[in-house]
């Protein structure tokens, strides 16, 4: 492997699940102490893998971690920046998703604590790298108006014409 191939970034997808207006969290367990932080707040997601698509990789993710069922799954954006975990560098593909069924549990409990629905005129901090990248990108709003873009993003990507989802045509 040389080391331009070291260097090529892993694909993430993180996945926003909607239910009522409102957005689930997981509070994340760091082992990286390097931050001072114990723990950040995240979407569920994980690694995209060779086999997938990224909606297939959003539905399992969520499932895995969560145990929920979600639905219309749609590409929200991505982060335009990598950044560094665990010694690897990261791109982070956004999923928009809304929820179809299922109580929401702590399936992978060494890495996330917790679950919650989060009303986004209210999301908790720390948040986790990508969620902050791609919040920064529309960093020329208020803060506030971008935490309640998010449901007006995941809300429009709907209307998107050639908006990839779970639906097959």
């Amino acid at each position: 492997m040389s080391s331009k191939t070291a260097s090529r970034p892993v694909i993430g997808v993180g996945v926003l699940v909607w239910r009522d207006k409102k957005l689930l969290l997981g509070k994340r367990l760091l082992s990286d102490k390097t931050s001072n932080q114990d723990f950040c707040w995240q979407f569920p997601g994980g690694h995209l893998e060779n086999d997938e698509s990224v909606i297939e990789c959003a539905q399992r993710e969520v499932s895995e971690e969560t145990g929920l069922e979600i639905k219309a799954m749609r590409h929200l954006g991505f982060t335009d920046k990598t950044f560094a975990m665990a010694g690897q560098k990261y791109m982070t593909l956004l999923v928009s998703s809304e929820y179809k069924s299922g109580e929401v549990q702590t399936l992978e409990p060494e890495k996330c604590a917790e679950w919650r629905w989060f009303d986004t005129q209210q999301l908790p901090t720390p948040l986790f790298e990508p969620i902050r990248l791609f919040m920064a990108q529309f960093s020329s709003l208020p803060a506030s108006s971008v935490q309640s873009d998010l449901f007006v993003m995941h809300v429009a990507s709907s209307l998107m014409k050639d908006t990839p989802s779970d639906e097959h045509k």
